[in-house]
C-alpha cells in the first residue's frame, strides 16, 4: 500500500465518521420535529373543534339580565371570536363584543377589538381561558377573568 491509499483509507474513515455524527445529530432533530409536529396536530384539532357557533349552557360567572343561558351565542372563525347576546322577549341585541383569538396549546387569549354601547368598556382588553372541546361541549376555564363557562355547539 503507497502512501497515497493511506491517506485516501484516512479520508474515508473521517467522511464515514463525519457521516455518522451527522445522522445522529439529524435523527435528534428529526425525533423533535416529530414532537412538534403531534403538539401542532393536537393544537390544530382543539382549533378545528373550537370553528362553529355555541350556545351558552352554565356559568359560574354572571349571567346577565336577561339571563344569558340558551340565548347567548358565542362564535369561533379560524381567527376571531364574537358573542352576542339577544333579549329573548323582544330579539334586542343586550351586548355584542368580539376580536381576535389565538390558540397556545390549551389556552386561549381574546382580545376584544369591537363592541356595542354595553361592552364598550371592554375594548383593548384580553381575557384567557384554558379551554376544551369534548364533542358538542366547550368548556371554557377563566385564567383572569370571571366568565367561567360551558356551550353547547349549535347544530
Amino acid at each position: 500500500m503507497n502512501r497515497t491509499d493511506k491517506n485516501r483509507g484516512w479520508i474515508i474513515a473521517g467522511v464515514v465518521i463525519a457521516a455518522i455524527g451527522a445522522y445522529a445529530s439529524i435523527g435528534d432533530r428529526i425525533h423533535a420535529y416529530d414532537q412538534k409536529a403531534v403538539a401542532a396536530v393536537e393544537k390544530s384539532e382543539l382549533a378545528k373543534n373550537l370553528i362553529g357557533t355555541w350556545t351558552l349552557a352554565e356559568t359560574e360567572g354572571p349571567t346577565g339580565s336577561p339571563s344569558g343561558i340558551g340565548t347567548r351565542l358565542k362564535s369561533f372563525t379560524g381567527t376571531h371570536w364574537m358573542i352576542t347576546q339577544p333579549d329573548p322577549k323582544t330579539g334586542e341585541v343586550v351586548f355584542h363584543h368580539g376580536g381576535r383569538y389565538t390558540l397556545d396549546g390549551d389556552t386561549l387569549a381574546g382580545a376584544i377589538d369591537f363592541a356595542n354601547r354595553n361592552t364598550a368598556d371592554l375594548i383593548g382588553k384580553t381575557h384567557k381561558f384554558k379551554i376544551k372541546v369534548d364533542g358538542d361541549t366547550y368548556t371554557q376555564v377563566a385564567q383572569d377573568n370571571p366568565f367561567t363557562e360551558t356551550w353547547k355547539r349549535v347544530k
